[in-house]
């Protein structure tokens, strides 16, 4: 582990601020509620219906209703108190991710991170595409030390001399092939990284950093706790969007590393918040 001296200049703006309350859910017209579920089994593999319900604000005969949809529609497969991706039991046979949109944009976004990585530095990588990247690009550092949550990040740097690789526990999440939950989140307490390498569905100025669901965001707080700089890495598409749960406002990262879609306008919005903006070309 890298020694605790590299967390001494912590921004006194994420010390001081309480964790985010997730942004209200009000009833949502059928479609667009289904459309959200469907996001939410997108990001977390499979749901209950009593979660959903919770969730949605609404019963859970309407919930079973808009599962059997999305189960008539081929998204889904419904069993017994709720219903998991179709997708998924073949996507994790595979080891690969669920959302592999805008590769291209990743894969720039991963080589620009992973060039802000020093040799023998002390890291923490979020799970998912994007995040993934970065670690592709981390093959040739030297003495790593990486903690990271996705277990594909894990089998892939692990397997180097190099690396130093560590995991944290928890629930498994079949979409992002990742670790999550409280007890992925405690693993965090008491480490200390120099960088974060942090993933995020939609950022927006009004809402923040928001994810399709809520089971992630106990593990991404305690990352950006134990972590010196926090870095977003996200492509330019996601810029201006929100999705069902709010992380907390932008103001908790650093930096934003993203490609050159992002406006000028945005561009100079995040830099007039204190917020480097990096480039990937």
């Amino acid at each position: 582990m890298a020694d605790s001296s590299a967390t001494g200049d912590m921004s006194g703006r994420r010390k001081s601020r309480k964790p985010a309350v997730e942004a209200p859910r009000q009833n949502l017209l059928a479609e667009p509620r289904r459309m959200k579920i469907l996001e939410w089994l997108q990001e977390e593999g499979s749901a209950r219906v009593r979660d959903l319900s919770v969730a949605f604000a609404v019963s859970e005969a309407t919930i079973r209703q808009d599962l059997e949809r999305l189960d008539t529609d081929g998204f889904v497969v419904r069993e017994h108190g709720g219903a998991y991706l179709k997708s998924m039991p073949q996507q994790v046979q595979s080891m690969s991710l669920q959302h592999l949109a805008n590769m291209d944009k990743k894969k720039k976004i991963g080589r620009a991170a992973a060039a802000l990585v020093g040799h023998g530095e002390t890291i923490i990588i979020d799970s998912g595409s994007t995040a993934t990247e970065v670690a592709n690009n981390l093959t040739g550092h030297q003495n790593l030390n990486v903690i990271t949550n996705a277990i594909n990040i894990a089998l892939l740097l692990g397997a180097l001399p190099s690396m130093t690789v560590h995991m944290s526990g928890g629930l498994f999440k079949a979409p992002t092939l990742s670790l999550t939950g409280e007890k992925s989140g405690d693993f965090f307490s008491g480490i200390f990284a120099e960088k974060l390498f942090l993933a995020t569905a939609a950022v927006s100025f009004e809402a923040g950093l928001t994810f399709p669901a809520m089971a992630d965001l106990y593990v991404k707080r305690a990352m950006i706790k134990a972590a010196s700089k926090v870095y977003l890495v996200a492509d330019s598409t996601k810029i201006g969007r929100t999705s069902f749960s709010s992380l907390g406002p932008i103001d908790l990262i650093h930096g934003f590393i993203t490609d050159d879609g992002i406006s000028d306008t945005d561009r100079a919005e995040f830099e007039k918040r204190g917020i480097e903006v990096i480039i990937a070309r």
